[in-house]
């Protein structure tokens, strides 16, 4: 089972503590957060979205690529994917980001679907993104980078359904879906083994995280709350539920039962890590994944000797 690690997980490390740390849990590959800090996020505390210091800046990535290039090979770790924030139609940005990605040495790159907020209809949204996907399959082509699309809620791929609707017509060796049943259990939740049967060739990596939805603000399990009982409609209508992100092993992806999924289909690609939980820091979160994903790998194995 191959791991890695998505860089915006640890925002309290950099480069080089970061590539040290996934070699002391046995994570082989990175994925290097692309953004920049915001100018007033500096004097901040180390923060996922902000101030994030395992981060290449855009302005400055020809400086900073053979920096977060040999903290990885320093350690034995492999860069294998550059993950920006792109916006579905920006050409010159997506391919400054694939410049950047082939100078770091990755294979995959994420790149951008348009948001969905009720403005702009879906089939406009879709046109568009085709459009751009066609684009981006061209310049995949030339940097020899797959372009990987990610189940993400509130976009026009929350489902692997939406997300193979819009690759289905793209060459897989090219273009793929990075599968996220995380992001699923706030927006697009579909039976995890049909959605990975019907992405076939297109399913090209995984992110690894969790959520619930819990009552009112509560964010902990402990004020977890089961749904009102049929009938009780007045309680159903003043219950306030809310999803947030959760420990590894708790929320309400069966990271067990997602692992037999992939493997019923053959996946054999990266796991990258990807917990927006805080529930540990950043050096034991990386330990917990692995002693949690190698226990997985155990039980799995041996339901299958069976």
């Amino acid at each position: 089972m191959k791991l890695s690690i998505f860089t915006v997980a640890v925002p309290d490390l950099d480069a080089h503590a970061l590539a040290s740390a996934a070699a002391a849990a046995g994570i082989d590959g990175i994925e290097w957060r692309y953004r920049g800090i915001p100018e007033d996020a500096l004097s901040e505390q180390p923060s996922f979205w902000r101030n994030n210091r395992c981060s290449i800046d855009p302005d400055k990535w020809q400086e900073q690529v053979p920096v977060f290039r040999e903290a990885a090979l320093a350690q034995g770790r492999q860069s294998i994917a550059l993950v920006p924030y792109l916006n579905c139609g920006d050409m010159a940005a997506t391919e400054q980001a694939f410049q950047t990605a082939s100078q770091l040495g990755a294979s995959m790159m994420r790149v951008g679907v348009p948001g969905y907020e009720r403005s702009t209809a879906y089939p406009e949204l879709y046109t568009k993104a085709v459009r751009y996907l066609n684009e981006v399959q061209d310049m995949a082509t030339q940097y020899n980078i797959k372009a990987i699309i990610e189940t993400h809620h509130q976009t026009i791929a929350p489902t692997a359904s939406l997300a193979y609707r819009l690759v289905q017509s793209l060459d897989p060796q090219y273009i793929g879906v990075l599968y996220d049943p995380g992001n699923m259990v706030h927006e697009g939740y579909e039976n995890h083994r049909m959605g990975l049967e019907l992405l076939g060739p297109y399913l090209a990596h995984v992110h690894v995280k969790n959520a619930g939805w819990y009552k009112d603000n509560a964010g902990n399990t402990s004020d977890r709350a089961a749904l009102p009982a049929s009938g009780e409609s007045e309680q159903l209508l003043s219950t306030s539920w809310q999803c947030h992100w959760a420990p590894l092993t708790e929320g309400m992806v069966d990271w067990v039962q997602m692992v037999r999924d992939l493997r019923a289909v053959g996946y054999d690609g990266y796991y990258g890590i990807e917990d927006f939980s805080g529930a540990l820091d950043s050096r034991a979160m990386l330990q917990h994944f692995a002693d949690v994903f190698a226990e997985i790998e155990r039980r799995v194995y041996e339901e299958e000797q069976v």
